[in-house]
Formats: C-alpha cells, sequence, structure tokens
C-alpha cells in the first residue's frame, strides 16, 4: 500500500473518531473546562506579556516626540534605521528559535527571552549616540524574535482551528492596544518626569516599560504551560492526566493530515519548505507588514495635523488604535463563526485601501485623522487572521506548523525592514510616497487572499472526492 493510500485510511479513520467524539455531551462537557482554563491562564498571560514586547519596541515612535533625535545627534534617515535595524535580529534569530521552542520547556525559554529584552530595552536610556542605538536595537530584535511565533504556536498546540483565530485576535490585540496605550503612558511620563533625576522623559520611558515586563517574564514562569503531553510548567498543578489526555487528543483530530509519527526538526523546516502555500502565506504577511509600515511614525503623522500640543497629539494616537482592537475582535469572532479566513482578511484590507486613498487625496487634517481609524483598523484586523489560517493550513505535524509558522513571520519582516524607509523626512507631514506604497501592498495582500482561497478549495474538492464512497466526511481546510 502507498503512502498516499495509507493516509487517506487514516485520514478516513480520523474523521469516524471525530464524529463519535463530538455527539458525546460528556466530552463537550469537558471540552468547555479544558478551554476555560487555558482563557484564564495561557491566553492573558502571552497577551500582557506581548503587549508589552511591543510598548519595550515601539517606545521609540514616542521618544521622537521627546527629542530623542536631537539628544543622540540623530540626522537624516538615521532615525529610520534605528527603526529597521530591530527587524534584522528579529529575522536572524525567529527560525532557529522556533525549532528549538519544539525540543525545550516553553514556560521557562519564553520568560527567559523576556527577561532578556526587557534589560535590553531598558539600556537604551544609556544611549548617547547613533551607534549605541542601532546596537542596541539590533540585540533588542534578536531577544524579541522568539516570543510572537512561539507564544503563537504553544497556542496552536492547545486550540483548535475554530477556537484558534478568535485567541489570534486577543493575543494580536496585545500589539494594537500597547501601541494605543504607548501614547497615554508616554504622554503622562513626558510631563510628569522629563528632566527628573537628570533624565529626559524618553530615557524614563524606556526604563519604566523595561522593568514592568522584567517582572512580568518572572510571573509568567509561574503560569505558562508546557506543550499538553508534557506535565510541566502550570500544566503541573493546572491540569489533570485526563485534561491533558483529552488536549492531547482534540488536536490529533483537528488536523487536516494525520500525523505520521514524530520527525526531527529538520524534516518540518523541508516539509514547510517545499509547500509552496507557505510561501503564498510568506508573501500574504509580508504584504501586509509593509502595509501597516506607519505604525512607528504614527506619533509623527499625527503631529503633522497640527491639533494641538505634544501631549494632545499623544493622547489622540489612542483611539485609532482603541477602535481596531475592537475592530479586529469583531472579524475574528466572525471568521471563527463562520469557518472563514479569506474573505476576513481581504475585507478589512479593502477598508485599509480606502484610508489610504483618503490620506493620498486631501490635504485637510481632519478627514486625514478620520482615514487613520479605516487602515489602522483595516491592517490589524486582517493581520491577525493571517498567522491563524497559516497554522491551520500547515499543521500536518507539529515540526511543520511550528517551522511554517517561524518561516512566515521571519521572512515578512522584510516588510518591516524596508517600510521604514518610506517615510522620507522630507515628505513630512503629508508622507505621500508612503501612503502610496502602503496601498499598494494592502492590493497584493487582497490577491494573496484570493490565490489561497483558490488553491485551498481545489484541496477540499480533492479531499471529498478521495472520501467518496467511504462513508466518512473529510476534515477540509478552511478558506
Amino acid at each position: 500500500m502507498d503512502k498516499k493510500s495509507t493516509t487517506e485510511k487514516a485520514t478516513a479513520t480520523k474523521d469516524i473518531e471525530a464524529k463519535a467524539i463530538t455527539s458525546d455531551p460528556d466530552r463537550r462537557r469537558r471540552e468547555k473546562r479544558l478551554v476555560r482554563k487555558l482563557d484564564l491562564t495561557l491566553l492573558p498571560m502571552v497577551w500582557v506579556l506581548y503587549m508589552f514586547n511591543y510598548l519595550d519596541r515601539n517606545a521609540i515612535a514616542q521618544a521622537k516626540l521627546n527629542n530623542i533625535e536631537s539628544d543622540l545627534g540623530l540626522v537624516g534617515d538615521q532615525f529610520n534605521t534605528a527603526i529597521s535595524i530591530l527587524n534584522v535580529g528579529y529575522m536572524l534569530m525567529q527560525l532557529p528559535s522556533n525549532m528549538i521552542l519544539t525540543r525545550v520547556r516553553p514556560s521557562l525559554y519564553m520568560p527567559f527571552w523576556v527577561c532578556v529584552w526587557s534589560c535590553i530595552s531598558a539600556s537604551t536610556a544609556g544611549a548617547s549616540n547613533y551607534t549605541h542605538l542601532v546596537v542596541i536595537r539590533f540585540f533588542l530584535g534578536l531577544s524579541e524574535a522568539p516570543f510572537f511565533p512561539g507564544a503563537f504556536y504553544l497556542l496552536s498546540c492547545w486550540y483548535t482551528r475554530r477556537e484558534l483565530g478568535l485567541r489570534t485576535a486577543v493575543l494580536y490585540s496585545g500589539l494594537v492596544l500597547a501601541t494605543c496605550f504607548s501614547g497615554l503612558i508616554s504622554a503622562g511620563i513626558f510631563a510628569g518626569l522629563d528632566g527628573a533625576h537628570g533624565l529626559a522623559g524618553w530615557q524614563w520611558l524606556f526604563i519604566i516599560t523595561g522593568a514592568i515586563s522584567f517582572v512580568l517574564g518572572l510571573l509568567a514562569t509561574l503560569i505558562l504551560p508546557d506543550f499538553p503531553e508534557s506535565p510541566s510548567g502550570s500544566g503541573k498543578w493546572l491540569f489533570t492526566q485526563e485534561e491533558r489526555d483529552l488536549a492531547i487528543e482534540r488536536i490529533r483530530l483537528d488536523r487536516v493530515s494525520f500525523e505520521e509519527g514524530k520527525h526531527s526538526v529538520w524534516y518540518g523546516l523541508k516539509a514547510a519548505a517545499v509547500d509552496y502555500r507557505t510561501w503564498v502565506f510568506v508573501v500574504m504577511l509580508t504584504a501586509n507588514h509593509t502595509a501597516y509600515g506607519f505604525n512607528n511614525f504614527f506619533p509623527t503623522i499625527v503631529k503633522g495635523f497640527n491639533l494641538g500640543s505634544r501631549t494632545i497629539t499623544l493622547v489622540l494616537t489612542a483611539p485609532p488604535y482603541l477602535v481596531g482592537a475592537v475592530i479586529s475582535f469583531i472579524v475574528a469572532f466572525s471568521s471563527d463563526r463562520f469557518g472563514e479566513r479569506g474573505f476576513h482578511i481581504a475585507g478589512p484590507m479593502c477598508v485599509a485601501v480606502l484610508g489610504f486613498v483618503i490620506s493620498v487625496a486631501t490635504l485637510n487634517s481632519a478627514a486625514r485623522y478620520a482615514a487613520s481609524f479605516f487602515y489602522i483598523s483595516g491592517c490589524f484586523a486582517a493581520n491577525a487572521m493571517v498567522y491563524s489560517w497559516a497554522s491551520s493550513s500547515l499543521s500536518q505535524t507539529p515540526e511543520k506548523r511550528a517551522a511554517a509558522v517561524a518561516m512566515i513571520n521571519l521572512l515578512s519582516q522584510l516588510g518591516n525592514i524596508w517600510s521604514p524607509y518610506f517615510f522620507r523626512p522630507g515628505d513630512s507631514p503629508r508622507y505621500l510616497l508612503a501612503m502610496t506604497l502602503m496601498m499598494a501592498f494592502s492590493g497584493l495582500s487582497i490577491l494573496t487572499c484570493m490565490v489561497m482561497k483558490w488553491s485551498l478549495r481545489r484541496a477540499n474538492q480533492k479531499l471529498t472526492r478521495d472520501s467518496e464512497g467511504s462513508g466518512t466526511v473529510p476534515v477540509l481546510y478552511t478558506l
């Protein structure tokens, strides 16, 4: 019997198991209890850590309004380079980190890197020139790289596909709310601590956020579980053996293809690399990341609207991100409810295109500020869905899923590397080139969504044809 026939037989067997199990009311009750425990421990812990991940990373955007450029003697596009270089370090570390993650304890590995990045971020306060800043930002990227793909992979090991979309949006909202609250936090620090003990407000900003995230990293060692099959981490006191067995079984039944035993991390990397869908997702997420290149420059964009003082400017950066967080939850809930991903990514990106068009078409400050609600909500609502769609579509083995998620997140950082250079100092405050390019990349994201839906629809048709006559309903890809 060839490999294809073996896989089809195993998939059919899994379908029979799944139908029998999902009709068991006692199992559904136990699953709800398991998911509730995860929602009260794993999810909020990774959410708050991811929020501080971005608070530490994006503090530089607010620091620009507190004279960090003049204090460090930055000229020309050196500020843009300081933003971009972080993503170079991020790319170098991400894939090896995720390959390691499948072989270590996430409850120790991830908090370790949280504490490392916290110290590096706080050390930004000691920078005195451009070279110091670039070196610090590079190592900050290295130390932050393990967290998001690691956190997402850990979530995908515990939550099923129907549960993962909303949880990914919750995780990703940490980024959106961090960007929102960073303006409010910065406004308070700049107003109250600027010049205190001989330190500028931007220096206090890095020290305070770094110290808080360090404490949270220590706390995470007590709350984060390891993988379902491992009784370590918080799993020692949070889950019974029955609940761990249930967690393992429901993830096994949720995979589109039957898992063919355990494989090496190199097998997972090769399997991800030869799957063309991995590369479609790479282009999709790269386009999305490029489209939200405004993120590191949004305080400067709002300053260009001339709507008030520095404090007012920082406060006004918050509302678009608050609305974006709400829209992200609504889109994620709808996506999980209807079991659909492609249109839930393409739709918000169409809204983002509208926002960029308005920004390019008018000089009216109120209209351009209103447009920011469209492109911020659209980009961030779409971005969260890409991760969950990719994970469920490339989940044939844990090693492949981990490698694929890391590859997609790693290579998509190219968007974060080149997008800061769209914002040329001479283009301020309108940034016509940047807005036009972000509009174009939003269109590319929409196109890749349509390509992926077409590809997965064909794969589903084949799975359906192959199961005809077997009396089973195959587990299909999410479109």
